[in-house]
């Protein structure tokens, strides 16, 4: 009867809060359940789904649904099949084959049906977990339905978080994660000072160079999960591991292709991202012995040991979280490998497009002392902000902080380094020789074939060794020509020929051959957490529509049978072309599937990167695909074989080339690493 009261006072004040139920005052976990193909309105599956309750009797669980803005669930709803989903719990041992799941009285006698999909009468005495309807409306990246009938709210630290669902996942979106630190200060875990937040809409992101708006109150967090507990008993044994992502440089963790609603509701994995500061907001340093830099990558930290403290609160499970970054949030992801802040933090590392090449790479792959960073970067704002204040360094870092954060921001001077400053980062950079600690976890790294084709420059005469001199290799342009290795194609196009092989080039010394480094001597070394260390390379992509590239090469050739690009031509595949397939957000986006094998390709990638994140290893248990009924990926796996991971002493290291079919094969630019004076074996 107690409950029935706290159910009838919920649904008569609901209106007044604001907020939705309470997960506290509902006395239940929430699981949402769904077949989620990842097309969205196009998902033959797409009201499939259902929210799993704990187990009340009939007449309570009446009243909990409705509290939901739900009803019991009914096969006379004229729904999708929910097989897989009652699979799936069979599958995670939850529940046996033959569990009784409450669902919606038939003929006014109370009915239950059982993990083999039988329908059954039972006695209203008997308390079952109950099966809800799942109505809440698809979201995309221009459109969700955060209004009141589908809020839920969690208690978390000293803060009550107010978050919505749509039909595929629970989305808790601008989470405060840190207060707003004084400019060029550290940021410190958010204890919450407020009785209610809201986590309706994205936080503002961060002031960032180069780009409009934004804020220096930006440190927001957002989170995506396919389950909310009633507590956050440490031995809750369905929490669901952590993808924690650190998003590209210039980006945000609002950034509609790093959304992670697919993450969490076909990968079963709660997906967090956030918003950290950079440029001269998250770098700065000054010779002071206080100013030491490395303010982003602080807030990284502090965001991470938020989550540390407060997302079991969300279903999520702090003993497995797994780091990823892509590009600047690559370097980012790798660097807390080594760092004393991040250690005993995470459980693995996703490091997409990791550069620590020279060029732009070396810069950020190294840690350079406060003195170096201030003599050789800050002195550069301080003079073109005119903040010199005659050397004396309270005066330059007062004028710094008393500049409008937009004048900070359009500086032509950035730091954009990080710093050994002794807190954070301790040694020159990531020591993979053994001679420093490094994290020993699961590790998954590679890039996409191409990876600097969008930033190498399109020749304007047929003359090699001219392009590599404009794309900043004249130190390596003799010995590329001279060495036999980067043979100019044959094709009728004798610029393109030439920007072939500069692309090459750059792609080998910013990316592939140090990315190599890192995962042989990882396992050389045996750093990383055998054997769960791959490597891949991405050979099919889908470059993010706005990034300018020169000539159009990062995107699959339009012909009249394939408008949309056709895919079994050969083209460039660019960085950041492989972000709509880890996440899974090509339909999120609005854009469309160019040929058929897209979206099974976006499938296969999405269950492989949340099956690495779920276990360490990418190659997902059989038994879960056919349980969830993700056949397409399913029949891959059977087809091409498992993802092998790095091991033994060959330097052409084991790799998966992801493309559709995927195949198993080595690392193929060994000899071109050797003639760029970057080997495979650099860092042993």
């Amino acid at each position: 009867m107690l409950f029935l009261l706290v159910l009838t006072v919920l649904l008569t004040t609901f209106c007044v809060v604001h907020s939705g139920p309470t997960l506290s005052e509902h006395g239940s976990d929430i699981t949402l359940l769904i077949h989620d193909d990842l097309q969205g309105t196009q998902n033959p599956h797409e009201d499939s789904g259902v929210l799993l309750l704990s187990a009340f009797s009939p007449r309570d669980a009446e009243l909990a649904c409705k509290a939901l803005g739900e009803q019991l669930w009914s096969p006379n709803l004229g729904t999708s099949s929910i097989q897989t989903d009652l699979n799936y719990l069979t599958y995670q041992g939850q529940y046996d084959i033959n569990q009784n799941y409450l669902i919606a009285p038939s003929a006014d006698v109370w009915s239950a049906i059982t993990g083999q999909g039988k329908v059954r009468k039972i006695s209203g005495d008997l308390k079952l977990p109950v099966l809800c309807t799942q109505t809440a409306p698809i979201s995309n990246a221009t459109y969700k339905d955060n209004s009141e009938k589908w809020q839920i709210s969690v208690k978390t630290g000293n803060m009550l978080v107010t978050g919505f669902r749509d039909r595929v996942s629970f989305k808790f979106l601008g989470v405060r994660f840190a207060a707003e630190p004084k400019r060029f200060a550290y940021s410190t875990p958010y204890q919450g000072t407020e009785k209610r937040q809201s986590a309706l809409e994205y936080g503002p992101s961060c002031v960032y160079p180069g780009k409009e708006g934004g804020s220096e109150d930006c440190l927001f967090l957002n989170i995506w999960t396919p389950y909310l507990p009633l507590s956050s008993n440490k031995k809750n044994n369905k929490l669901k591991p952590v993808l924690f992502h650190i998003h590209g440089g210039g980006g945000s963790g609002s950034d509609s292709g790093i959304d992670g609603t697919s993450l969490a509701s076909r990968g079963d994995v709660v997906s967090v991202t956030f918003n950290y500061r950079g440029g001269n907001f998250g770098n700065l340093a000054l010779d002071d012995g206080i100013t030491n830099g490395n303010w982003g990558f602080n807030d990284q930290v502090t965001a991470l040991d938020w989550v540390q403290a407060n997302i079991r609160d969300f279903g999520g499970d702090p003993d497995r979280i797994t780091i990823t970054g892509q590009s600047y949030g690559a370097i980012c992801a790798t660097s807390m490998l080594g760092s004393p802040k991040a250690a005993g933090k995470f459980a693995g590392l996703i490091a997409q497009s990791y550069t620590a090449g020279p060029l732009f790479g070396l810069s950020y792959a190294n840690y350079y002392d406060v003195a170096t960073v201030a003599e050789n970067f800050t002195s550069a704002v301080l003079a073109e902000a005119n903040c010199t204040g005659n050397s004396d360094k309270k005066v330059q870092l007062d004028c710094l902080r008393a500049l409008p954060a937009s004048k900070l921001a359009s500086l032509t001077a950035q730091v954009n380094v990080f710093t050994k400053d002794g807190t954070y980062l301790t040694t020159d950079r990531l020591m993979l020789d053994g001679s420093a600690p490094v994290a020993k976890v699961n590790v998954l790294m590679g890039t996409v074939r191409d990876d600097s084709g969008s930033f190498t420059p399109y020749p304007a005469t047929d003359d090699l060794k001219t392009n590599l001199i404009n794309g900043g290799f004249a130190a390596q342009a003799d010995a590329v020509i001279a060495s036999g290795k980067f043979p100019l194609p044959s094709g009728p196009d004798p610029l393109l020929n030439i920007f072939n092989v500069t692309a090459r080039v750059s792609t080998d010394v910013t990316f592939s051959c140090l990315d190599a480094a890192t995962m042989y001597a990882g396992v050389q070394n045996k750093l990383f957490n055998l054997p769960n260390v791959y490597f891949y390379e991405f050979n099919r992509s889908y470059q993010p529509p706005g990034w300018i590239t020169p000539n159009n090469v990062c995107n699959a050739p339009s012909t009249p049978e394939k408008p949309l690009g056709d895919l079994t031509k050969e083209y460039f595949k660019c960085h950041s072309a492989e972000i709509f397939y880890t996440f899974g957000t090509i339909t999120r986006n609005g854009l469309p599937y160019r040929d058929e094998d897209d979206v099974k390709f976006e499938q296969f990638t999405v269950d492989t990167w949340t099956s690495f994140v779920r276990t360490g290893n990418p190659n997902p248990d059989l038994r879960f695909l056919k349980a969830r009924g993700f056949e397409s990926t399913r029949q891959e796996i059977e087809k091409a074989g498992i993802w092998k991971p790095v091991r033994g002493r060959a330097k052409k290291l084991d790799m998966r080339r992801l493309q559709w079919p995927s195949y198993q094969t080595v690392y193929g630019e060994v000899e071109q690493c050797e003639v760029l004076e970057l080997p495979v074996d650099s860092y042993v």
